[in-house]
């Protein structure tokens, strides 16, 4: 067992642009698994680790995507703090040897902070096929820090890095040229700050683009004869330049880097076919990314309900059937046996229905998922719906965060913390919760339907989108536009061919994930309805809800149950409606109702603390309750619709 990190233990942090293969690095020194795929915004917050480099003990952190330190988005900002805070002593910075230009603007800024600094120069396999050659010892030479070559995700590099952390050094600041005129007065005005201001090089470069933090943090610490004499050296500085300043350093930086690319990247003449690029392309495409979509959905569809649906029945006849038999003859008929394997069982309705019903349809949904999500075709999916979002008022922030929540909508909340419009926040964060299911409960929807048919499952799609589209034109209609539209710019994730062992490794670590967040509610769960039925509570909640229930959304008094599993757990719900429809329970009407329901109406308990940490307790609150309104109306609406028509 490794002894605890002291705060005697180096820090190696690692940065860079989203996407670049950050996490695989994390998880390759540290040995710690941590959520990897093809696609930004994965990581949204800091993780960290320990690991041993010979007897040294280092800690070692998992950081957001940082496009620059001279940034104002909330996760830029995030780092460029723990960075500026909490210096460690060694920072690794991922670059996609795909994006190095990109790349090499972070690159400078951080040599400017003076910490030792190390290149991880990832993906070469892709530039490769390119027929791109990268010259990583004269990278290494002209910026002075080590650049060592890794493909992550197969594991390479790892040994490489840690012979690095050790002798890693701050990169050479003489490398980096803005022109005379620049680089003097970023020595001038380093020279001139306090000798308390940290990175003094870095602070006179974000002052030279007026950065509006470090001239509140200046006005505060600096005396005004200093801020005087530091102003006036910018006014100096500025006047020299027609275009203003920033402008300037914008060119001349763009020129270095240019310079610095042309002698370290070679290309060949004739390169391999770029096949996965015509994918991307097709998938993103008007005319051919509807059917590749309709394509998927239906390859989806039929995995998980004939090969996921088929799994579960097989093992609930060869594990549970026998298992009850025996039970039912070894319990005593009356309250042990009614605790143990009754309708609300702590075995039958919570063990079996977590490990037996659910798991083996969420395993197969998820690796299929999985796939998709590393190949990088789940955001280019994105590009379709684009305009349709923007008429929801939703930027290119927002459109991201709607696709992360299709994998967790209690994560993609969280990232929501991003998106700088309070007004596109709230809309991203009540679609979120309002019409998209996550992960788990998409695939257990598409098992229900499917028991159903295709067409109960487009029905569910459409009601679905419609939904979405409808909320999200009213809340851009009717809530006021408080800010101005800033411009957006993403690097989709290149399609790539997933690697088996991290979509197996990813499909594993969720369904450890489900099991121990999830399992002990199942079982609470089934005591709660245990518990309310032998004091009579459930019988009476079913008489006090008969009119909606039966009334209004056409449903079995059982869905009762359903509601009250999903206020606990959204699989739990879903996996008993999965239950009802096997028992005969519910037709084709109810079982579409249901899933509506189940899926518009109960923002899961990890979703709305995602809610009331992002927006407020009092918002969370009052945003739930309009959701779960709404929803029962529309699954009203939606029962009589299909009960007149079809």
């Amino acid at each position: 067992m490794m002894s605890a990190a002291t705060k005697a233990d180096p820090k190696v942090m690692i940065v860079g642009l989203p996407n670049t293969g950050k996490s695989h690095v994390f998880i390759n020194l540290s040995g710690q698994y941590t959520a990897v795929a093809n696609s930004p915004l994965t990581t949204i917050d800091m993780k960290r680790a320990r690991f041993k480099i010979e007897e040294q003990v280092y800690e070692i952190i998992d950081t957001p995507g940082l496009l620059s330190i001279y940034s104002y988005s909330e996760e830029d900002k995030l780092v460029r703090e723990a960075i500026l805070s909490e210096p460690p002593d060694v920072i690794i910075q991922c670059i996609d040897a795909n994006r190095l230009k990109q790349s090499l603007v972070l690159t400078i800024e951080l040599i400017l902070t003076g910490i030792p600094l190390i290149i991880s120069l990832n993906a070469l396999d892709e530039t490769t096929r390119k027929g791109i050659w990268i010259d990583s010892p004269g990278l290494s030479r002209l910026i002075g820090v080590p650049v060592v070559e890794s493909i992550p995700v197969a594991g390479n590099g790892a040994s490489e890095l840690k012979a690095a952390i050790v002798r890693a050094q701050p990169g050479k600041l003489s490398a980096v040229s803005y022109g005379p005129v620049i680089d003097q007065g970023l020595m001038v005005l380093a020279s001139k700050l306090p000798e308390h201001i940290h990175f003094r090089h870095l602070v006179a470069f974000l002052l030279m683009r007026q950065d509006p933090l470090v001239m509140e943090y200046l006005q505060k610490t600096c005396g005004s004869e200093i801020m005087t004499e530091l102003k006036q050296e910018m006014e100096n500085l500025s006047g020299q330049f027609l275009g203003g300043l920033n402008r300037a350093i914008d060119k001349h930086r763009s020129s270095w880097i240019d310079d610095l690319v042309e002698k370290v990247v070679k290309r060949q003449k004739v390169s391999q076919k770029e096949v996965y690029q015509t994918i991307a392309r097709l998938t993103r495409h008007p005319i051919f990314g509807p059917p590749i979509l309709v394509v998927i959905l239906s390859i989806m569809f039929m995995l998980v309900v004939h090969v996921a649906n088929g799994i579960s029945e097989w093992l609930t006849n060869k594990l549970w059937v026998p298992v009850e038999a025996i039970l039912s003859k070894v319990l005593p008929a009356g309250f042990w046996h009614d605790f143990f394997i009754g309708d609300y069982g702590v075995i039958s309705l919570g063990l079996v229905n977590a490990l037996l019903t659910v798991l083996p349809i969420l395993t197969v949904f998820l690796l299929l998922l999985n796939t998709l999500e590393d190949t990088g075709y789940i955001l280019n999916l994105s590009v379709l719906t684009k305009r349709i979002l923007e008429k929801l008022g939703l930027g290119g922030e927002g459109l991201i965060t709607l696709v992360l929540g299709f994998g967790c909508k209690a994560m993609a909340t969280l990232t929501a913390r991003t998106i700088p419009s309070k007004r596109e926040k709230y809309i991203v964060i009540f679609l979120l919760s309002f019409a998209i299911p996550c992960a788990p409960q998409l695939g257990l929807d598409i098992s229900v339907l499917g028991l159903m048919g295709w067409s109960a499952f487009m029905i569910v799609f459409a009601v679905l989108v419609l939904s979405e589209i409808c909320a999200g034109l009213l809340l851009n209609r009717f809530l006021k536009r408080t800010e101005l539209n800033l411009a957006f710019i993403q690097d989709l994730p290149p399609i790539r061919l997933p690697k088996l062992k991290w979509v197996l490794k990813k499909t594993y670590f969720r369904l450890y994930s489900f099991l121990r967040e999830s399992l002990l509610v199942f079982l609470l769960a089934a005591v709660g309805l245990f518990t309310l039925d032998k004091l009579g509570l459930l019988e009476a909640s079913k008489r006090l809800l008969r009119p909606l229930i039966e009334g209004l959304l056409g449903l079995p008094l059982a869905m009762v149950d359903v509601m009250i599993l999903c206020l606990a757990r959204n699989e739990a719900g879903v996996g008993q409606v999965i239950n009802l429809v096997r028992k005969g329970q519910l037709n084709y009407v109810q079982c579409i109702v249901a899933v509506i329901l189940t899926t518009m109406a109960f923002p899961c308990f990890a979703t709305f603390t995602a809610m009331a940490r992002t927006l407020g307790v009092k918002s969370a609150i009052l945003m739930a309750s309009a959701i779960f309104i709404t929803a029962v109306c529309m699954a009203g609406l939606l029962n009589w619709v299909l009960v007149v028509f079809v």
